[in-house]
C-alpha cells in the first residue's frame, strides 16, 4: 500500500508541473503580456513602451527561466532603473534590495502581487478559497446524503414507479444547468411579485453574515445539478448489486428484503459512488463559477473570473495551482479509498 500511495504521490508531481507550466506558458503569451502592460499603464501605450514596461518587469524573459522564478527554483529577475533603484519579483514596496531576498517563488511561498486586487495573491486567494470553502461544505452536506438516497431507492426494484419517479427527477436536475435553474429560483423565492418571497437579503451579505435566508438558494442550485449524476451512479450500481448471484442467494434462504439491503447490496452499491463524490470537489471549486456571478458572491470563483477578464496573470496562476493541487489530492484520496472499499484490489 505505501508503495501505491509513494507511485501515485510521483505521478501526481510530475502532473502538476506539466499542468502548471500549460497554464504558465498560455498566460504569459505575448498578447496577454501586451494587454497587461496596457492594463498597468494606459491604453494608448506604443509599441516601444510595451516593450519597455515588458523589459523591465522581467517579462521577456525566455519562458523556461520566468517558470523557474515563479516556481522559485531560479533566482528573481531584477532591473536597474535610470535613477538607480533597483526593482524585481523580490522587492516588494519599501524594501531595498539589499535586503531583498533572490529567490522568490511558489518553494518559498510566494504566489505574487495581484494588480487587479492591490494586495498580494495569497492574501486573495486564501480570503476567496475560505468563502467557496464554506459554500462547497454546504452543498456537500445536502447533495451527498440527498443522492445516495434517491440513488439507493431507485435501485432497490428496477423498473418500478418509484425508480421511474427518481430517475426523470435525477436526469432533469442533471440536465439543467445552473444559471438556468438559479434564475428560476431567484424569479420564484426571492420576488414579490410571484407572491414566494421565502428567501430574503443577498449572497454578498452570506459572505459576511450568511443565513438560511440569504444563503440556501446559491446551496440548493449547486446541489441540485450535481445530485442527479451521483443519483444516477448510485442507482446504476445498486441496480447491479440487486441482481448478483449472492443477492439471489440470499433471497433463496429466505433473507427479508430489508437485510439485504442494509446488509449485503447498501456497502457494495457505495464503492462506484465514491469516486463520483470524490471528483465532486475540484468541481465544486471552479464549476461555482456561474452561481458565484449570478448570485453575486465574491469566491474563488468569481475571483477567478476577475484574474481573466483583467487579465490578473499572477492570480490567474494561483488559482490554476490550487485547482490543480485540488484535483489531484481528491483523485489520490479517490483511489486509496476505492482500494480499502474494494476488498478483490485490496487482495490483488
Amino acid at each position: 500500500m505505501g508503495l501505491f500511495i509513494l507511485k501515485r504521490v510521483g505521478i501526481m508531481l510530475m502532473t502538476a508541473l506539466c499542468l502548471t507550466f500549460l497554464v504558465f506558458f498560455l498566460t504569459n503569451l505575448y498578447p496577454n503580456l501586451e494587454k497587461l502592460a496596457k492594463t498597468q499603464g494606459n491604453f494608448r501605450m506604443s509599441d516601444e513602451q510595451v516593450a519597455s514596461f515588458l523589459e523591465k518587469n522581467g517579462y521577456l524573459q525566455p519562458m523556461p527561466v520566468k517558470y523557474g522564478e515563479w516556481l522559485g527554483v531560479l533566482p528573481s529577475y531584477r532591473h536597474t532603473n535610470e535613477d538607480g533603484t533597483v526593482q524585481g519579483r523580490c522587492i516588494l514596496p519599501g524594501e531595498s534590495a539589499e535586503t531583498a531576498p533572490k529567490f522568490c517563488g511558489i518553494l518559498q511561498g510566494y504566489w505574487g502581487y495581484s494588480t487587479v486586487f492591490k494586495e498580494e495573491v495569497s492574501t486573495v486567494v486564501g480570503t476567496r478559497l475560505g468563502l467557496t470553502g464554506r459554500l462547497m461544505f454546504w452543498v456537500m452536506l445536502l447533495m451527498v446524503p440527498s443522492a445516495l438516497i434517491l440513488g439507493v431507492l431507485a435501485g432497490m426494484k428496477e423498473g418500478s414507479a418509484t425508480d421511474r419517479t427518481l430517475s426523470t427527477f435525477a436526469i432533469t436536475t442533471t440536465a439543467t444547468p445552473e444559471y438556468v435553474s438559479g434564475v428560476i429560483f431567484i424569479a420564484i423565492f426571492t420576488s414579490s411579485a410571484v407572491g414566494l418571497k421565502w428567501f430574503k437579503g443577498t449572497a454578498t451579505q452570506a459572505m459576511e453574515n450568511p443565513t438560511f435566508e440569504n444563503f440556501f438558494l446559491p446551496v440548493l442550485t449547486i446541489a441540485l445539478y450535481g445530485m442527479g449524476y451521483i443519483a444516477r451512479m448510485t442507482r446504476a450500481s445498486m441496480t447491479e448489486v440487486m441482481t448478483a448471484q449472492y443477492i439471489r442467494t440470499a433471497r433463496l434462504k429466505g433473507v427479508s428484503f430489508s437485510n439485504i439491503v442494509m446488509k449485503h447490496a447498501l456497502r457494495n452499491a457505495l464503492i462506484a459512488p465514491f469516486t463520483v463524490i470524490m471528483l465532486q470537489f475540484p468541481w465544486l471549486l471552479n464549476g461555482v463559477v456561474i452561481v458565484e456571478t449570478l448570485f453575486n458572491y465574491k469566491g474563488f470563483g468569481w475571483a477567478l473570473v476577475q484574474a481573466a477578464g483583467n487579465n490578473d496573470i499572477q492570480l490567474l496562476l494561483a488559482i490554476s495551482v490550487v485547482s490543480v493541487f485540488v484535483v489531484l489530492v481528491t483523485q489520490l484520496i479517490s483511489d486509496i479509498g476505492y482500494v480499502y472499499l474494494n476488498p478483490r484490489i485490496r487482495i490483488s
